[in-house]
C-alpha cells in the first residue's frame, strides 16, 4: 500500500489497535475521530494519548458525518502528498451497540450510513482504490442464532433486529453499489463481539470485569445461556490490516469460531479477577440475538487469518489492564 492510511475512529477500541499495528509496520497513519461522548471520552483520550506521540501518526479531530470537513481533509492530504491523498481508507468510525440504537436510531444512521457514504464519495472523487468497512455480526439477525449454526457470509441478512444492525447492513449495500458502479475495492469485515484491554465500557465483558472487581452485581439480560463469539481485539486488528490488500468486493467474518455462553464467561472473569461474581438475571432484551458464531473459512482463505488468543488468555489480559488502571478505570461509566 503506497501513501498514508486514513483510519477513522482512531480513538475507538478497534481503531486505536489498528492504528498501532499500522504504525508498528512503519506505515504513516492519519487518524480521524470526533471523540464523542457515546461512552466515557476519558477512555478514548487515554487510547489517543498512546498514539499522538508516535512517529508517523497525524491526528485530525473531525466527524465523518461532516462532509465538508472530510472533503477539506482529503484536499489537504492530496496537496501535501502531491497526488492521491491516501493509499487506503479504513472506516472504523461508528455508532456501536444494539441497545442504545433503540434510543437514538438517527444518530446510528447518520454515522454508520451517511458517514460511510461521505468517505465512499471521496474515495471515488480522489481515485482511492481501497476501502475497508467495519460491519458487525448483528446483521445476521436471529434466524442463524436460533439454528445454532456458524454464520456464513452468504447467509440471509435481510432481517436485522435493531437500528444498529440495519445501519450496518445499509452501509454494506452502499459499498457494493460503489464497487459495481465505480470499481471501488472494498473489504467489508463483520466483527464478532470484540473484547480486550481498554475495551468499550458498554460491552458485557468490560462490565463483567469491572463489576466483579468492584463487588457489584453482574447484570445479565436473560438466563445466561445465550452465547457470543468473543474475539480478542488484537486478533481483529490483524484481520483489518490483512484486509487492506486488493480483493475486489468481499464480505468477511472476523470471529473466534468458539462461542462462549455468558454464564461461562462470568466464571472465567471471576477466576481472572479472583473474586466470586454475584449474578443478577434480568428480562431478556428483544433486540439481542440468542447466539453468534463465526464461520471463518473465508478469512482463513483470503486473508491467511485466524485468531491467536483464546478466551481465558484474553480475559486475563483485560482483567490485568483493569487492575493496573483501576484508580481511574473504576470511575468509567458502564451505562
Amino acid at each position: 500500500m503506497s501513501g498514508a492510511a486514513l483510519v477513522t475512529g482512531c480513538a475507538g477500541f478497534i481503531g486505536s489497535k489498528v492504528t498501532e499495528l499500522l504504525l508498528e509496520q512503519g506505515r504513516r497513519v492519519v487518524g480521524v475521530d470526533n471523540v464523542n461522548d457515546t461512552y466515557d471520552p476519558g477512555l478514548k483520550e487515554w487510547r489517543l494519548g498512546r498514539l499522538v506521540e508516535r512517529k508517523g501518526f497525524e491526528f485530525q479531530r473531525a466527524d465523518v458525518t461532516d462532509a465538508a470537513a472530510m472533503a477539506r481533509l482529503f484536499d489537504e492530504q492530496r496537496r501535501s502528498a502531491e497526488g492521491t491523498p491516501f493509499g487506503a481508507v479504513v472506516n472504523l468510525a461508528a455508532r456501536a451497540g444494539v441497545r442504545q440504537s433503540l434510543v437514538d436510531p438517527k444518530a446510528y444512521f447518520d454515522t454508520n450510513v451517511y458517514g460511510a457514504l461521505n468517505l465512499l464519495e471521496l474515495c471515488r472523487k480522489h481515485g482511492i482504490k481501497k476501502y475497508v468497512l467495519a460491519s458487525s455480526s448483528s446483521v445476521y439477525g436471529a434466524r442463524n442464532g436460533i439454528q445454532r449454526q456458524a454464520f456464513r457470509e452468504d447467509d440471509d441478512t435481510s432481517k436485522p433486529l435493531s437500528p444498529y444492525a440495519s445501519s450496518k447492513k445499509s452501509a454494506e449495500t452502499l459499498c457494493y453499489t460503489y464497487y459495481y458502479l465505480y470499481g471501488q475495492d472494498v473489504s467489508v469485515l463483520r466483527f464478532f463481539t470484540v473484547y480486550g484491554p481498554a475495551g468499550r465500557p458498554d460491552m458485557s465483558l468490560f462490565r463483567f470485569v469491572k463489576w466483579v472487581h468492584e463487588g457489584e452485581p453482574v447484570r445479565v439480560f436473560g438466563d445466561g445461556t445465550q452465547s457470543r463469539d468473543f474475539t480478542y481485539v488484537e486478533d481483529i486488528a490483524r484481520g483489518v490490516v490483512a484486509a487492506m490488500r486488493p480483493m475486489g468486493f468481499e464480505i468477511i467474518n472476523l470471529g473466534s469460531d468458539a462461542p462462549v455462553a455468558l454464564n461461562e464467561a462470568i466464571r472465567v472473569v471471576s477466576n481472572a479477577v479472583g473474586k466470586k461474581a454475584v449474578v443478577k438475571y434480568e428480562p431478556p432484551q428483544e433486540a439481542d440475538v440468542p447466539a453468534t458464531w463465526a464461520d471463518i473459512t473465508k478469512a482463513r482463505r483470503l486473508l491467511d487469518w485466524a485468531p491467536k488468543t483464546n478466551f481465558e488468555e484474553g480475559i486475563g489480559r483485560a482483567a490485568r489492564w483493569y487492575r493496573d488502571n483501576r484508580d481511574w478505570a473504576k470511575t468509567i461509566s458502564t451505562a
